[in-house]
């Protein structure tokens, strides 16, 4: 996997990762059941530029990033052990928090699909779009979906620019995005996520726990995760409300996690509304955030 050894996650649980929890039989029965030559090429946009930052991070201890087959073949395995207490009920925290019946869903960073799938297991009516910026894990994505014979539109784009129509989404999801970039991307994203979204359209974020992270520094040192400390450093609830976002609330997930919801469009959220209001009760198409 080429990971590297500075970090806790290098020198001691890398090795269990790999030689114990994986079955590399099984990446390899994967990988060898893929066209790579030919799906690579189909699912990149022409049009991408990668970010700097993107081609020369290391992500889960991997030298190239997202942007190599490797990463794509051992982010579902590694990742199910790195979301306690369960992944599957990590990421239904995101599901829970949605309010509304969306019919067109997004979801930005959307990796190898797995929240994906399960936002369209959740919303079986609704048009579903996931958009990663690498072509290695849409492929897993793609491969998943056709397996589980979902309809779900892959798309390769920059979360920060899209390309896709304003104002034509109920439902745009983030899950496990943000401490994987810049502040200063994701104040871009925040932003095409609030062009993208209907009036009275939500955006469900989830990721880890800004404060947990802050007051134990050691999670921070674990994972090979270049800005998770300027993610930690920050406030998900005041970058939604800087990008126009109302009603804007974090609810603690799991302990180590956290949910963040804002709704696109809205007066300001009266204090002694309950966490995460009623979409219906506050759309109002004049209004504009």
């Amino acid at each position: 996997m080429g990971a590297r050894n500075e970090s806790l996650y290098g020198r001691f649980l890398a090795p269990v990762v790999e030689n114990i929890l994986i079955n590399r039989d099984s990446l390899r029965q994967l990988d060898q059941q893929i066209d790579w030559e030919t799906t690579i090429p189909r699912l990149t946009n022409p049009q991408v530029v990668y970010p700097h930052y993107y081609e020369r991070s290391s992500f889960h201890g991997i030298e190239k990033g997202y942007l190599c087959k490797e990463a794509a073949l051992s982010y579902d395995p590694i990742t199910q052990y790195a979301l306690p207490p369960n992944e599957t009920w990590v990421r239904q925290g995101l599901l829970d928090a949605i309010q509304g019946f969306p019919e067109r869903i997004l979801d930005l960073g959307c990796g190898t699909g797995t929240l994906t799938m399960m936002l369209k297991k959740a919303f079986l009516g609704a048009e579903v779009v996931g958009v990663d910026l690498s072509p290695y894990m849409l492929t897993i994505a793609e491969l998943k979906s056709e397996a589980e014979h979902q309809t779900i539109h892959w798309r390769q784009a920059r979360a920060e620019a899209t390309g896709l129509q304003s104002d034509s989404f109920d439902l745009i999801a983030i899950g496990l995005l943000f401490h994987e970039m810049p502040p200063a991307v994701t104040e871009l994203v925040l932003k095409e996520a609030y062009r993208l979204l209907r009036v009275g359209g939500e955006l469900i974020i989830l990721d880890g726990n800004q404060k947990v992270l802050r007051q134990t520094p050691v999670l921070t040192d674990i994972f090979e995760e270049p800005f998770i400390r300027d993610y930690a450093a920050g406030n998900l609830d005041a970058w939604l409300g800087a990008a126009g976002f109302g009603a804007v609330q974090s609810q603690d997930h799991w302990l180590v996690h956290q949910v963040t919801r804002g709704v696109k469009g809205i007066r300001a959220q009266n204090p002694e509304e309950s966490l995460f209001a009623d979409v219906e009760a506050i759309v109002e198409p004049w209004v504009m955030g």
